[in-house]
Parts: structure tokens; C-alpha cells; sequence
């Protein structure tokens, strides 16, 4: 987000537009508190903000519509599912304008959780979730790498994760 004269522009879901307004310290701390707990009752959220819950309602409304929240839901873990394995995946390209293609191809894997288009080493940097070995070769040998325009691939396999969380809130 950035300001020219009291207007803020924003970029939600790679489209620029703009609010006339802007995160002031009450949606700061809303957003501290949802974002540690969605499921939180509004109700909770007001009182601790000191607030009414029609505020609570209309500023979550107002930074869902200014792209600030971008989602909610719930979190599953994977592992209760069969899913024994969190591999990172970096793809490196015959050619990086290919990537619309690719990630379109990527799209259609559905242990495919997240996908991003990066500098360095590879081209994009995938995380997936396969239910064993066998699984994941299945994933690797017979759907990604039978994409066309990948040229390598190079897989991490996560043994643990102890940290997950949001950008700090300040």
C-alpha cells in the first residue's frame, strides 16, 4: 500500500486499485487478534478491543475489501489425511516464458499447496504433499516432470515444522 494525497493504493490478487482509506491502530489490533484466533467470536474481538461488535464487523468487512484479509478458513493437517510427506520442489525452466503454462499444468495437481515464481536457483518453488515414497515419485516422474517447459527439478523434504504464522502486525 502506498499514499498520494490521502489516497492508498493497494494490490489485491495482482490488481492495483485504491481506498481512501487507510489500516489506522484499531485494525491493527483486530487484525493481531483474528489472526491468532479466526475463530474467535466477534463479540470476544469488540470487547477486547473496546468496541462495539458492529465495528468489529465493519472494519473486517472494510480490510476484506481492501485486500488486506485475503482469506479465512480453517487448517488441516495434512498428516491426519495420510499425507506423510511435505517436499518443497524447485523447477527450474527451458524457458521462463513458460511460467504462465507451467503453474497453469501445476494448477491441475492437487498436492500441489503452493507455488511461487522466484529469483535464484529455480524458476518456481512448489510445496506439495505426497501420502509416501511411492507417492511422491508418482507426483514427480509422472506429472511434473511430464510437464512441458520443465527442464529440472530438485526436491527438499521437510522432516518438521515448528514455526508457522503471519507477517507481524504492528
Amino acid at each position: 500500500m502506498f499514499a498520494v494525497k490521502n489516497m492508498y493504493f493497494c494490490c489485491h490478487n495482482d490488481n492495483l486499485f485504491f481506498t481512501m482509506e487507510k489500516i489506522d491502530k484499531l485494525d491493527r489490533k483486530i487484525l493481531r487478534i483474528i489472526s491468532q484466533n479466526a475463530r474467535k467470536p466477534f463479540k470476544d474481538v469488540a470487547e477486547e478491543c473496546e468496541v462495539s461488535r458492529a465495528a468489529i464487523h465493519q472494519r473486517v468487512q472494510r480490510l476484506i475489501d481492501m485486500g488486506v484479509i485475503t482469506g479465512s478458513g480453517y487448517s488441516v493437517n495434512p498428516k491426519m489425511l495420510g499425507f506423510q510427506l511435505c517436499v518443497y520442489i524447485g523447477i527450474t525452466l527451458e524457458r521462463a516464458s513458460m511460467y504462465k503454462d507451467v503453474v497453469a499444468a501445476l494448477e491441475q495437481i492437487p498436492e500441489v499447496v503452493e507455488s511461487h515464481y522466484t529469483l535464484g536457483a529455480y524458476t518456481i518453488l512448489i510445496k506439495m504433499y505426497a501420502k509416501n515414497d511411492e507417492h511422491l515419485m508418482e507426483l514427480l516422474n509422472g506429472k511434473i516432470q511430464e510437464i512441458p517447459g520443465v527442464a529440472t527439478t530438485e526436491t527438499l523434504t521437510s522432516l518438521d515444522q515448528k514455526i508457522r504464522r503471519t507477517v507481524p502486525i504492528e
